[in-house]
């Protein structure tokens, strides 16, 4: 501290990291805790509010009266004490163990001020410091083991390929989804979400709906569902509902097998799906992630709670520590918080441009957009050249124009039969009436398929065309 920079702090007044105290008092303890629970701070001992230097008698029992309401703080706060023209300058770190809370209560620095947290307010601030976890909560609902679902356990050993060589119990146990207590073995949160027979009984909010707009704009439904299970249940039925909507170029090479150029890089997105679910913020009852499905691109939303200093890409962030323990096992992403590295080597190794990815202190968003292989196939024209040498047939290389897995099925299945109605077609397929018949019609006006016949009694005919493209 030098006169220059008093001066301007005296010039500047109290303020977010500055307060001015007149002699010692007990409320100097609410303004060590209001700091630490926010940004950090000084305290100037001999100033006034009005900003007018009185000075104090500085002792060493002053200052350890200042040091002992520090310690006395719960957990007790580290700071540095300074002397300058009778001046004693308290100076409070931010706090790496938050929230602190002194004897009269928990206190956070708002402006010029340092007010007391009340009881919603103290939980929310613990939440967001991860010192509350969802996934850890025990959830009193939960019956063991008439709620419980074998099956699924079977299946998260089979995928993380894990023996069985305990009981189920051993392994709840052993897997921290579990604990022992009066003879019950109780669930948290995390063993409902993973091992339920009904998740959503429990836990409604942690579906997963996936939506696909017609156009891009986000205002016309084509299909819409709503993703329920176990959360690896979930990652699996999401990525379902992408690879059956999105499209896929075809190249011919001249090898017996042609080369699929694929719109979107599934394991990239998948990628981001598995973190969706695992960073969500399972407090917040009234959000449930989201994939939209446009049509020129892909948006993942969740509702979250921004971690302090959080880096994109270089923050190691678990909000869920068990969840993402669990999905570790099974290999669906790893604890080390490398989500971000590896969709980055998704995306470079299927020529995808990475996502872009945007947060808000509540929000986080990801939005991928087609590979760039898939744009170039799918703007050239279908052209199959036949070229004859030497008696033998040769197909030179081909581009197909862009050929959804859902009109291949569609085929197929009229192929199989001709009067299949659209509710069966809708089914089979997965989809509901209004995709089904979007479909139709499209495959209709590109001359794929025609209708013979009313709609309750007639039939669907595939169009097939000859060498010359005619029909």
């Amino acid at each position: 501290m030098n006169k220059k920079e008093l001066e301007f702090i005296l010039q500047k007044g109290e303020g977010l990291k500055i307060e001015f105290k007149e002699s010692l008092d007990k409320s100097i303890a609410k303004e060590i805790v209001a700091f630490v629970n926010a940004k950090g701070g000084r305290i100037f001992l001999g100033i006034n509010d009005k900003s007018e230097i009185k000075r104090i008698n500085i002792t060493n029992r002053l200052k350890s009266q200042v040091q002992d309401l520090a310690n006395n703080c719960d957990p007790s706060v580290k700071i540095d004490l300074e002397t300058f023209e009778n001046i004693l300058i308290v100076s409070i770190p931010e706090g790496k163990d938050k929230p602190y809370k002194c004897s009269s209560g928990f206190y956070l620095r708002r402006g010029s001020n340092s007010q007391k947290m009340n009881r919603d307010e103290i939980l929310s601030f613990a939440i967001s410091e991860g010192k509350i976890r969802f996934d850890e909560q025990i959830n009193k609902e939960f019956k063991f083991p008439q709620n419980f679902d074998a099956k699924k356990l079977n299946k998260f050993l089979r995928l993380g390929n894990l023996s069985k060589t305990l009981n189920n119990k051993e392994i709840l146990l052993n897997l921290g989804v579990a604990k022992r207590e009066k003879g019950e073995l109780l669930f948290n949160n995390t063993g409902v979400l993973f091992f339920a027979k009904e998740v959503q009984k429990f836990i409604s909010w942690s579906v997963f709906t996936v939506v696909l707009f017609k156009d891009k704009g986000g205002a016309d439904i084509i299909d819409r569902k709503e993703i329920t299970g176990s959360l690896f249940e979930i990652v699996d039925k999401v990525m379902d509902f992408v690879k059956l909507y999105a499209k896929v170029a075809y190249k011919f090479t001249g090898k017996p097998q042609r080369e699929n150029i694929y719109e979107y890089s599934f394991e990239a997105i998948r990628e981001a799906v598995i973190n969706s679910v695992m960073h969500k913020n399972y407090f917040e009852h009234g959000h449930n992630n989201i994939l939209k499905f446009f049509p020129n691109r892909i948006q993942i939303e969740n509702v979250w709670i921004k971690p302090n200093h959080f880096i994109l890409g270089k923050t190691v962030f678990r909000r869920n520590k068990i969840i993402a323990a669990l999905f570790s096992r099974i290999h669906f992403g790893e604890k080390l918080g490398s989500g971000m590295e590896r969709m980055r080597k998704y995306c470079k190794k299927e020529n995808a441009p990475f996502p872009k990815i945007d947060f808000t202190g509540s929000y986080f968003y990801i939005v991928f957009k087609p590979t760039k292989s898939y744009l170039e196939m799918a703007g050239k024209e279908l052209v199959e050249k036949v070229v004859r040498k030497g008696g033998q047939k040769r197909w030179s290389e081909t581009v197909g124009k862009t050929v959804g897995k859902t009109v291949g099925k569609i085929i197929e299945l009229i192929k199989g039969n001709p009067s299949i109605t659209r509710d069966r077609l809708a089914k089979k397929i997965g989809l509901t009436v209004r995709g089904v018949e979007w479909n139709l019609e499209k495959m209709k006006k590109k001359g794929l398929i025609k209708r013979v016949g009313s709609d309750r009694a007639g039939h669907w005919e595939i169009i097939k065309k000859n060498k010359r493209g005619k029909r």
